[in-house]
């Protein structure tokens, strides 16, 4: 029965003597063809299915056809009613009523979010084979012909197939060319061996638009300021030549008007005589030019005083006087004036110097239209959460630019908070007992600030930046109350359009924990084993406050650990409570001391994306960091610098050694029809060494939350099978992977049906419990696997992200009860974001 429901209400829409096409079938000399490129020459898709359900043809058969009208039937059958309703509203209220979202709003809206029954058409079917035949001849395939077959495949569906013979491929016989301008020609023949289309190569319509697209980029590259691919023709014979063509490559002369009438001339190679640069609007205008100035055979022109160095500008610019037109410099100079982003996307023309008798030379302006001197963003905002009962933030940015009259960028963010929380100790009862603040600061050049040139190792043309920033962060509240200190010397440049470095030469971070006696007041559950595991050993000691619990706020709580670490308490050593006792402490110990970083990375990135709206790319990440080794090379002689732990200062705080290094791959496939399917890997390691025995927090790994794990919550993930069972969860290494079918549902609505594998551990460092260590192979039986689905709402300049994660396989269970156990709404984890997860 529900077979044939379903069978039904396929065609419920379907009108009489018409049927419902539902597949198309292609069979290519024989063997069925399922490629995307074969199917898309058809006119007519079966209606879209997720995972073979057509939801929205279903969607649109709920609808009403006319609700409206037949609102208006059921008033003309009910006239005591409509006598009713008239009497209290108007009778053009009534009428309007059968427009209303109660009457027919909602079919309205299941018509617009579904899809109407793809009926099948003869006609299109026939203009599919003449696409199919054009298709196949452009690949070579002159003879081809294709067959139709429609079939009955119940009441009122439709089965189409399409049976393709294609005969033998045509291959290139000869090359030969016919150019009319000799300049041209010669350049032809100068990259000749680049050709895409050669002898011996079978005959793909693609080679010949990518080879109009070469030589007509090679001319422009060179001078031939006029051309355009559309001179460019072939004439191909395949007359008696046993599935051979010649071809013919046809490059015409420049037509241009003479009078009333169109002559064809030689095209010219054209040089640069001048370049002018306007650095504003209003300059465009001789009469409105105040400044000017000749720099380097640059002729800068202001309409007032002259606010740039001339050599800020020049270094922009690759068009320069003598060189020969190319489209290259042209398009190299625009990326690299808006890279300066002091000027919006400049306007570059050309135009024939009247001056040169031989009609040879251009003139390049170049108009720049300049930002704001000075751009403030104040935002103010009322927050609320679980620590702050009320809180009031806010931002002050000020960005200034061209601050050295070279195209500098100084950025300078100011931001605070204060709030009141119930949760912190607060004597003297202060409402406002919660406070943050800070400020960053941001410098950018549009060159390397090096004390040496670098322009051989790295020209001006990878679009070299440098940036110094400097942070000052301090906060006061219910958590350990930190300072932290930022400096970054940041190198970063590209060589090509899709690859990039950034390397930073210094990167400074200084933490101070002022309050590290509130530990067990924020990490909850670290406090609540360890009074677990005091009340079970020690019930008459001293270490209790008068509700019977372990003492924070004096100390008793670290009395306890050291006497148990100490083996002066009934806890044994050996025990599991006893390994729960030292872990605690080591992990106290860890998120409480003072981090002093001085590191130096790394990162290339490389991605083949072309624009926003590409789905079939990849991206690749590297990264190499490398911290403290500097430090040591200057502490290790002084015996000074050593503290009582055997490890070297600096400014009296331990300093961090370590090396880390991450790689991170995504892929995109495009499926046709807004299907994309998507894949994430990423993998990170980080090794302390010599003066460090653990990683700083701020440079660990976390698994869990809504870009990574989403069957978990951030840091509710690992170590290894350890359960998470610390309020922050990290460890030094990771693994990740994450797959992700992406598909349209309607409009702007789409939906997604996703895979996490990943966890974090423990290697190389203080930590030795096999549940929390990576101890080869066998622990990749760690890994979590967390599946599910979610909805996407695009708003076109970003994307609001509903998924739904469920625990798959959970390392952290006993035999029997990793997989399928949380399966369940009951333990789903909702993840809400911003744009996709990768």
């Amino acid at each position: 029965m529900s077979v044939s429901f379903f069978s039904c209400t396929l065609t419920r829409r379907v009108p009489e003597n018409r049927s419902l096409l539902m597949q198309n079938e292609i069979f290519e000399n024989g063997k069925k063809n399922s490629t995307e490129a074969v199917h898309n020459q058809l006119y007519q898709q079966p209606n879209s299915s997720i995972l073979g359900y057509r939801l929205r043809l279903h969607l649109y058969n709920l609808a009403k056809p006319n609700a409206d009208s037949s609102y208006q039937a059921w008033l003309d059958k009910h006239p005591t009613t409509h006598r009713n309703l008239t009497a209290f509203l108007s009778e053009k209220q009534v009428g309007r009523l059968g427009k209303s979202f109660a009457v027919s709003g909602f079919s309205q809206f299941l018509k617009n979010t579904g899809e109407p029954p793809v009926l099948y058409e003869e006609n299109r079917m026939n203009r599919s084979v003449i696409r199919l035949k054009n298709y196949y001849f452009n690949q070579g395939f002159f003879n081809t012909t294709v067959q139709t077959q429609v079939d009955s495949i119940g009441d009122q569906k439709t089965k189409v197939t399409y049976q393709i013979e294609t005969g033998k491929v045509y291959v290139i016989d000869s090359v030969s060319t016919r150019i009319f301008t000799p300049a041209l020609d010669s350049l032809y023949k100068k990259n000749a061996s680049k050709a895409l289309v050669v002898p011996e190569k079978v005959y793909n319509s693609k080679d010949f638009e990518a080879e109009r697209k070469r030589i007509t980029t090679s001319f422009r590259n060179n001078g031939a300021y006029y051309f355009q691919e559309s001179n460019i023709h072939y004439d191909v014979d395949t007359i008696n030549n046993n599935h051979k063509a010649n071809i013919e490559l046809i490059i015409d002369d420049r037509t241009v008007k003479s009078g009333d009438t169109l002559v064809q001339v030689p095209f010219k190679i054209y040089k640069i005589s001048d370049v002018n640069i306007f650095t504003d609007n209003t300059s465009k205008k001789v009469e409105n030019i105040a400044d000017s100035i000749n720099f380097n055979n640059f002729n800068i022109y202001s309409a007032n005083k002259l606010e740039y160095r001339p050599k800020a500008l020049t270094d922009a610019i690759f068009i320069t006087k003598g060189s020969t037109f190319s489209d290259f410099r042209r398009v190299l100079t625009s990326r690299s004036i808006s890279n300066l982003r002091i000027f919006n996307y400049p306007s570059i023309e050309y135009i024939e110097d009247q001056r040169d008798s031989t009609g040879q030379s251009l003139v390049a302006n170049i108009f720049l239209t300049p930002r704001k001197k000075m751009t403030f963003n104040p935002s103010l905002d009322v927050t609320h959460s679980n620590i702050q009962d009320f809180g009031i933030a806010g931002n002050m940015g000020l960005i200034i630019r061209n601050v050295f009259r070279g195209a500098e960028i100084l950025d300078i963010g100011l931001r605070g908070s204060v709030g009141s929380s119930r949760d912190m100790a607060n004597p003297n009862n202060v409402f406002l007992n919660v406070s943050e603040y800070g400020i960053d600061t941001k410098l950018s050049f549009p060159r390397l600030v090096f004390p040496i040139k670098t322009e051989s190792i790295i020209p001006k043309s990878m679009l070299p930046r440098t940036m110094m920033s400097f942070g000052l962060f301090r906060q006061q509240n219910i958590g350990l109350d930190k300072e932290n200190f930022t400096g970054i010397v940041n190198y970063s440049w590209s060589p090509k359009r899709n690859t990039s470095y950034s390397l930073d030469l210094l990167n400074l971070q200084y933490v101070r924990n002022t309050n590290p006696s509130n530990y067990f007041i924020v990490y909850k559950s670290s406090y609540n084993t360890l009074n677990d595991i005091a009340q079970r050993y020690e019930k008459d000691g001293d270490y209790f406050d008068s509700k019977g619990d372990l003492a924070i706020q004096d100390g008793r709580a670290n009395t306890f650990i050291n006497d148990v670490l100490a083996g002066q308490t009934s806890v044994l050593p050996g025990t599991s409570d006893y390994q729960n006792v030292r872990s605690i402490e080591e992990r106290r110990l860890r998120l409480s001391e003072n981090n002093l970083i001085l590191a130096a990375n790394i990162s290339f990135t490389k991605s083949s994306k072309t624009d926003i709206k590409d789905n079939n790319f990849y991206t690749f990440k590297a990264k190499f960091e490398s911290a403290g080794g500097l430090v040591s090379l200057l502490t290790k002689s002084n015996k000074s610098n050593v503290n009582e732990n055997g490890n070297h200062t600096l400014l009296n705080v331990e300093f961090s050694q370590y090396v880390k290094t991450e790689i991170d791959f995504i892929k995109y496939w495009d499926l046709g029809r807004q299907q994309v399917l998507a894949f994430h890997t990423f993998g990170g390691i980080a090794i302390p060494y010599g003066n460090s025995n653990s990683i700083p927090f701020s440079r660990s790994y976390f698994a869990g939350g809504s870009n990574d794990n989403r069957a978990w919550h951030s840091y509710r993930l690992g170590p290894g099978s350890s359960g998470a069972i610390n309020d922050f969860n990290e460890a030094n290494m990771k693994l990740f992977a994450s797959a992700e079918y992406r598909f349209n549902i309607t409009g702007k609505w789409n939906g997604a049906l996703f895979l996490d594998a990943g966890n974090i551990w423990n290697i190389f460092d203080h930590v030795e419990d096999e549940a929390y260590t990576f101890n080869g192979v066998k622990s990749l039986g760690d890994l979590a696997l967390g599946s599910g689905f979610g909805l996407r709402y695009d708003f076109s300049f970003f994307v609001f992200r509903f998924d739904l994660g469920f625990k798959t396989y959970n390392p952290s269970k006993p035999e029997g009860e990793k997989w399928f156990k949380e399966l369940n709404f009951g333990k789903v984890v909702v993840n809400v974001g911003i744009n996709y997860p990768f």
